[in-house]
């Protein structure tokens, strides 16, 4: 089964990613490649370890009204900048959009597919979590969804992330992501006011069955280390379980699920380096819950998820090209 497949903003982190498990998946023809300020160049060029097969093909300018005859589409563009193009693209080409503009969006379905993949199967319009949600909501979905936390008040969550996270060039030409301004440093962004605060708040009060009840407190803080990447979330939660029953709960509530550990021991951003793996785990007692994820921000936070949210739409085994081990050292 031969599925042909687009990749828009190829040159980012997210969209090279992409490109790397597809070169690699059993189903998946890369047949379209596009790009900004790469448009023109050959994949080759771009990335010069990229298969043979691959190397020749030249990047073209985002235009959906010049998309070749495409099954699946994998959108990779900074949140603001993917909604109106979409919107053009044939109502029979299936879209994964790795960016922000379609998350909570109507039509789309949110992307996290180890938490409810039969509404991914169902989907030809999918949004992906962004990489800070996916590392907080996977650990924090077992004990929301079993009751065993508090909703209505505050949940604080504080994450650290490596400096891919902000993509190619940060985002902005402002962004001081040099190698001397990031090393041997550790800095705090987006407090307050970050983008991901109102899906993680979605998705809490859907998890909970509230429905369209009051948001929950999200206070959210993340940090930049200097790391290329991985995220490590910990998420601080009010609850009276203790930390063997919310082990149980994440392991009922995961059985089955391909993608996700939980472990005993509080987890590592490394084990996850180069995977589609999320490793999470918890500690609790006097009231208080700490939920520890740890992901790849480029894998289960963005390229990886969006390659097991494509086989689910396409009707093919969920780890059909992430089932390679993680990266070590």
């Amino acid at each position: 089964m031969s599925i042909r497949v687009g990749i828009v903003g190829v040159s980012g982190y997210g969209g090279g990613e992409v490109l790397r498990i597809c070169a690699g998946h059993p189903s998946f023809d890369v047949a379209y490649v596009a790009g900004e300020s790469s448009a023109g160049q050959k994949l080759g060029e771009r990335f010069a370890g990229i298969t043979p097969k691959l190397a020749e093909m030249k990047i073209q300018k985002w235009s959906p009204a010049a998309l070749p005859k495409l099954d699946l589409v994998f959108v990779s563009l900074p949140t603001g900048q993917s909604r109106d193009a979409v919107a053009k693209v044939p109502a029979g080409v299936k879209i994964v959009d790795v960016g922000g503009d379609h998350r909570y969006v109507d039509g789309w379905v949110y992307g996290l597919a180890d938490v409810w993949p039969e509404k991914i199967r169902a989907a030809s319009r999918v949004a992906n979590p962004g990489c800070y949600p996916a590392a907080a909501l996977t650990a924090m979905a077992p004990l929301i969804a079993g009751g065993l936390v508090k909703v209505d008040g505050p949940i604080i969550i504080d994450a650290l992330s490596g400096i891919s996270g902000a993509g190619r060039g940060g985002g902005s030409p402002e962004a001081q992501l040099g190698f001397a301004e990031v090393n041997e440093d550790v800095s705090a962004y987006g407090l307050l006011k970050h983008p991901h605060v109102p899906e993680m708040a979605a998705t809490v009060r859907e998890l909970g069955g509230a429905g369209g009840g009051p948001s929950p407190r999200i206070v959210f803080t993340p940090h930049l280390i200097p790391m290329t990447r991985g995220i490590l979330a910990t998420c601080y939660l009010a609850g009276d379980a203790d930390t063997k029953q919310c082990l149980s709960a994440a392991r009922k509530f995961y059985a089955g699920r391909p993608f996700v550990r939980v472990v005993d021991q509080p987890p590592h951003s490394k084990w996850a380096t180069g995977s589609n793996w999320a490793f999470i785990s918890y500690a609790a007692g006097d009231g208080t819950i700490i939920a520890l994820g740890a992901i790849d921000n480029l894998g289960k936070g963005a390229a990886g998820a969006a390659v097991q949210n494509a086989n689910l739409m396409c009707g093919l085994e969920e780890t059909a090209g992430l089932s390679g081990a993680a990266l070590w050292p």
